[in-house]
């Protein structure tokens, strides 16, 4: 009677019915996988491109939080290293990459400005990227050689407007958030200084600290240890707020500057037009990784502030630096070198 009523069941009266629940089953199915945010890392590993070499602020945070990537989302998260014109060819890959999950940018405001120092760039940091979550802050602080005598802000625009183009200030090279940074101040305070890239920070920081180069910026947990052995003077950082390492030097807002709001800013990003689940996934993972109080902790020792944030906030934050960067850019005719 069993067998009977099975073999009813699979009577070829009825396998239209049996065909349609099997193919509605499976079209269900696609679609769990096609939307699932984790199914392409399922299947695959993911890459994390840095479009810069390794021990840089991004790779940093990149081979800090990957490990932690890899647990939650249960597939291996590489750190891919590929640097060239300035991060140029590390996005651009990006940009090209399938929309599937498998690819992932670690990227910085550093693109925002390379992509506009470069001509014909074959790919657009605002349209071709889907903005993932924010993964840590880097303050900037402007600093100047004792020998100078500048303590202050004012200091330096005295000294500017009196001897125009004879105070120059070093930067790690053309376009770094160094370079960029005092061009927005310089805009702002409407003074001429002289340029002087250097390709690298080492060979920068050693001619700020012997006086070949009066002024300039660095990251304020290095910058904060100079001024402490007296080495440079602190004149004021670049966050809206002053940082907890130096809360006794003033920020460039508070001093009136508006405009010299520049904090290097560094996020993950998928190609654009990769399905939303998938992004709601990586930044729900990422928003929790950079919690983790051992994350704060060896960030905090690179001198860099874990933050995570919304999608949407970090694509505000790019569609309102884009133009800003590109303003200062064609203002001062800057070209990459």
């Amino acid at each position: 009677m069993a067998y009977s009523q099975k073999t009813n069941f699979m009577h070829p009266a009825k396998p239209s019915k049996l065909s349609a629940l099997l193919s509605a089953l499976g079209a269900v199915a696609i679609s769990f996988c096609l939307l699932s945010p984790s199914s392409a890392q399922n299947a695959q590993t993911i890459k994390m491109i840095v479009p810069f070499t390794p021990g840089t602020g991004m790779d940093t945070i990149a081979r800090a939080i990957s490990p932690k990537l890899s647990e939650r989302l249960g597939v291996t998260v590489v750190v891919q290293n590929s640097p060239g014109a300035s991060g140029n060819i590390g996005a651009e890959m990006v940009a090209k990459s399938p929309a599937d999950g498998s690819t992932i940018l670690m990227g910085a405001n550093t693109m925002l400005i390379a992509a506009q120092l470069y001509k014909n760039v074959p790919f657009n940091p605002v349209k071709d990227f889907a903005p993932v979550s924010m993964t840590a802050w880097g303050t900037l602080m402007l600093v100047a050689n004792p020998k100078t005598g500048f303590k202050t802000v004012q200091d330096v625009i005295k000294a500017a407007k009196s001897k125009p183009d004879d105070i120059n200030f070093g930067s790690p090279g053309v376009g770094t958030p160094h370079h960029m940074a005092m061009e927005l101040f310089k805009v702002d305070a409407q003074i001429a200084l002289l340029h002087v890239p250097y390709k690298g920070t080492a060979g920068y920081t050693q001619d700020l600290l012997s006086g070949e180069i009066n002024v300039g910026f660095l990251p304020v947990h290095v910058a904060q240890g100079f001024v402490s052995s007296g080495k440079l003077n602190a004149i004021a950082v670049g966050s809206a707020k002053r940082h907890p390492v130096a809360s006794g030097v003033p920020t460039f807002i508070e001093l009136g500057f508006k405009g010299v709001d520049v904090d290097m800013w560094y996020a993950l990003f998928y190609p654009a037009k990769t399905p939303a689940a998938m992004v709601e996934r990586l930044n729900k993972e990422t928003v929790a990784v950079l919690k983790l109080p051992e994350i704060k902790e060896l960030l905090g020792k690179a001198g860099l502030d874990a933050s995570g944030s919304t999608p949407e906030e970090l694509g505000q934050i790019v569609a309102n630096d884009y133009p800003r960067w590109g303003k200062v850019i064609r203002l001062k005719g800057i070209e990459a070198e």
